[in-house]
């Protein structure tokens, strides 16, 4: 089915290219995951949704993929000069837990929060703590090709030296002057020769919990170190796919290119994507600010934000509304509005099922749509585009129920196939699943009514309506039981 005519915004030359990966037929997607010391933000969780999005079109095409996405739970400290406490070490000294207690909860929270969204898990999710050895090894590398030095037991990434041969911030579009005269100078605090320059490895304090032995110091690897070791175990030295959020272009994402570039002596990755932020009511959301939320916050309507609940796939479905790479502002109306559009989609998929195609073809062109629907995808994983696509195909059906608008057996068969296969297995759009509890209301609801027009029929003397609704009841493993009290019921 692959046909090569995927496009993608590579963030590296900020232009859309066509997508051709390495090896043919084989793609190598690396995405970076969650430091777990606190819940998955919702703005995290739209970066997620968004490289699921492309992990299933890039599925759907035929593609083979290797898809990474690493776990942080060590090295990723408050501040971007490599300075403040370990953000999960510090979280365990709060809490009084060992750290590994606050990776486990955090970690489990991020898969559970996914899971309700419906993403799909990736093929590999390593953990920084699970490669030390590896991240120890790419220093020893780096120290080699003269790109690093060591001082006092902590080791850091020259950046003037690798500029002199190399573009640091190309993928950002920033310059190494304009770096310099903008950062604060450091001196009595660090060690470094220059404010710019990032660790490699930090030597820890005597009250730093998480450390590990190195041939510098008992110490710990810095953060842009460990998804470079992770990326490149096990997708190689060159991949096809780097992804992340908007935010980790500058400094995370330059400074892996700079530490596989010093290594290996090419670009370590084809394509970057990264994906917009997610705002709250048209402001950035922030803890400081208290204009923030979690996704369990939506889902149970406990917040000062939304009036009711809304369901993670209606969330999802929101999100797809828009462009990975555009900025979102989520709202009660936008909610709203796509709470009424996921159950429009799913509803038309029910319909589907309701009809019965015959020769005659209604004026729907499904070879047209079908390609229509390719051309969206295609260009840069468009959902919106795709929806308004699938937003077509059910108004056709809609037509064809209530309106007698004809429908042959191919518009049937392809709608039948693709509607469903865009809307579950790309967008990954599921339908709702009501839990028992709500089934059990809604059966014992319809079950009354039943009741109240046997009532009405046996007040009025029709007895053969009466006698229908109890039999059918039975049939159906319903017992209708008269009594004193009234009309009962019991399941068998």
């Amino acid at each position: 089915m692959i046909d090569n005519s995927l496009v993608v915004l590579n963030s590296l030359s900020g232009e859309k290219e066509a997508f051709k990966p390495i090896n043919p037929g084989y793609v190598g997607m690396y995405v970076c995951g969650p430091t777990v010391y606190s819940n998955v933000h919702l703005g995290n969780c739209r970066t997620f949704i968004s490289f699921d999005l492309i992990y299933r079109y890039l599925k759907h095409l035929g593609y083979k993929v290797r898809y990474v996405r690493n776990i942080t739970d060590a090295g990723h400290l408050e501040n971007d000069e490599d300075t403040g406490e370990d953000r999960i070490a510090k979280k365990a000294r709060i809490e009084k837990i060992e750290p590994m207690e606050v990776v486990q909860y955090y970690t489990v929270d991020f898969h559970q929060i996914l899971e309700k969204f419906n993403t799909l898990p990736p093929g590999i999710e390593p953990t920084a703590t699970g490669h030390i050895i590896e991240q120890i090894e790419l220093i020893k590398e780096i120290l080699k090709a003269g790109y690093a030095y060591e001082i006092n037991g902590s080791v850091y990434f020259d950046v003037l030296k690798y500029n002199e041969t190399n573009h640091y911030g190309k993928l950002s579009g920033r310059k190494i002057e304009e770096l310099i005269h903008n950062t604060r100078t450091l001196e009595g605090q660090s060690d470094k020769k220059n404010p710019q320059d990032f660790a490699l490895w930090k030597k820890a304090e005597p009250q730093h919990i998480m450390r590990w032995p190195s041939p510098w110091s008992d110490g710990f690897p810095g953060w842009h170190l460990e998804c470079t070791a992770m990326s490149t175990k096990y997708l190689g030295a060159s991949f096809d796919i780097h992804g992340g959020g908007m935010d980790l272009k500058f400094p995370h994402h330059e400074c892996e290119i700079a530490q596989a570039q010093a290594i290996h002596q090419h670009p370590p990755v084809k394509y970057w994507l990264h994906a917009n932020m997610l705002t709250l009511n048209g402001k950035k959301m922030a803890k400081s600010t208290g204009n923030n939320i979690l996704p369990l916050d939506i889902f149970t309507g406990k917040n000062d934000f939304f009036k009711k609940p809304y369901s993670p796939q209606v969330v999802r479905f929101f999100m797809l509304q828009a462009h990975y790479t555009s900025i979102l502002d989520i709202s009660e109306d936008a909610l709203e509005a796509s709470e009424k559009g996921y159950m429009r989609l799913i509803e038309g998929v029910k319909q589907l099922a309701t009809i019965t195609p015959g020769n005659e073809a209604g004026g729907f062109d499904t070879e047209m749509w079908l390609k229509k629907c390719y051309a969206a995808m295609d260009d840069d994983f468009n959902s919106p585009l795709l929806i308004a696509q699938l937003f077509d195909a059910v108004k056709y059906i809609n037509q064809v129920v209530h309106k007698g608008i004809p429908i042959s057996s191919a518009q049937w068969d392809c709608l039948n196939t693709m509607l469903a296969s865009f809307i579950h297995d790309v967008l990954g759009i599921a339908p709702e699943v009501k839990s028992s509890s709500e089934a059990e209301d809604k059966l014992s609801k319809t079950i009354g009514l039943l009741i109240a027009l046997r009532n009405k029929a046996r007040a009025n003397k029709d007895f053969a309506t009466s006698d229908q609704i109890r039999d059918q009841l039975l049939s159906y493993g319903i017992q209708l039981n008269d009594g004193k009290e009234g009309t009962q019921f019991t399941i068998k």
